[in-house]
């Protein structure tokens, strides 16, 4: 059997994940910044700081990760992604509000309780981060039939090989 991942998976998933790193740093100075000067409640703050992270995911993704270049399609590519994006908020919003409560309540305080609503903020957002690549990869960035060619590709060749061996 001839296990074979389409051509390009493992550099593009490492850009992916360097573009994750961009935007995930954006949002989580912008959300450590609000959240320690307490200028608005942490739940916020995380809209405020993922709605700037957005932007160069968005950007990086479909140009440096999936090679898209020209005008970008509105309805077609930046409202989908602006979606897959706000449903991470929405659970990493609740994620974050609910850790908030949670140290709040027991009078933690400081960079404990900013980097408890952090760590929330990446669980979420990790627990995403699979499925998004799929869905960036299959649906939202594809470029033709190819993009949706099988990962596993099985060869008749060295199935006969395996049987004859046996």
């Amino acid at each position: 059997m001839d296990l074979r991942l389409p051509a390009g998976l493992v550099p593009k998933l490492v850009r992916y994940g360097a573009v994750s790193i961009v935007a995930t740093t954006t949002s989580l100075v912008v959300l450590g910044l609000l959240v320690s000067t307490r200028t608005m409640a942490p739940g916020w703050a995380n809209v405020v700081a993922t709605a700037i992270g957005t932007v160069p995911s968005f950007e990086l993704n479909r140009r440096w990760v999936w090679r898209q270049h020209g005008r970008s399609s509105i309805g077609g590519q930046v409202v989908p992604f602006c979606v897959l994006s706000f449903t991470g908020l929405a659970l990493s919003t609740l994620t974050v509000s609910l850790t908030a409560a949670f140290v709040d309540a027991r009078g933690i305080d400081g960079a404990i309780r900013t980097l408890m609503v952090q760590g929330a903020n990446l669980a979420a957002f990790g627990s995403l981060w699979v499925v998004q690549f799929f869905v960036l990869d299959r649906w939202l960035f594809r470029r033709g039939p190819a993009a949706t060619a099988d990962i596993v590709i099985v060869s008749a060749e060295s199935d006969a090989l395996v049987d004859q061996a046996a």
